[in-house]
């Protein structure tokens, strides 16, 4: 570990400022400083069991507030996963691959707070849009083993 003191005389005899202080015993040093980043995964538990999900008739809309978050499973749909546990499908008109060009998407608020099929529609980060077709409720089913 380097001093406080230490440090800054040779960063001071480094830069040429320290001429006057600098000496024949005096060394110059040349200091690295390094960083690293750390990003923590968290890891999945080996006993979970993968989850396939069965669709049924969805909602006409979906309250804004209800919305905890959405994940770009398909090309053709989005889940929108609700607070409480639910989780829905937005089927799209057609295929969106832009979805998962820049890693995001977003759902413009409405006057009414809510996100509708057949009128609303899915935004893609990259600037393209996906019209909602439809909604289907999702359930969970346990995958079958082979």
């Amino acid at each position: 570990m380097i001093g406080a003191g230490l440090l800054t005389t040779l960063l001071l005899a480094g830069s040429g400022a320290a001429g006057a202080i600098a000496d024949s015993r005096m060394q110059i040093a040349q200091l690295s400083i390094r960083q690293s980043v750390v990003i923590r995964v968290p890891a999945r538990s080996r006993a979970a069991v993968p989850l396939e999900w069965k669709e049924s008739k969805g909602p006409k809309c979906i309250s804004m507030p209800a919305v905890a978050g959405a994940a770009a499973i398909k090309p053709d749909s989005v889940d929108i996963v609700l607070r409480g546990g639910g989780r829905v499908r937005a089927q799209f008109e057609d295929e969106c691959p832009a979805l998962d060009f820049y890693g995001g998407f977003y759902i413009r608020p409405t006057e009414d707070n809510r996100v509708c099929a057949g009128r609303d529609a899915v935004h893609a980060r990259s600037g393209g849009e996906c019209q909602i077709r439809r909604f289907r409720t999702l359930t969970p089913e346990k995958s079958k083993k082979k």
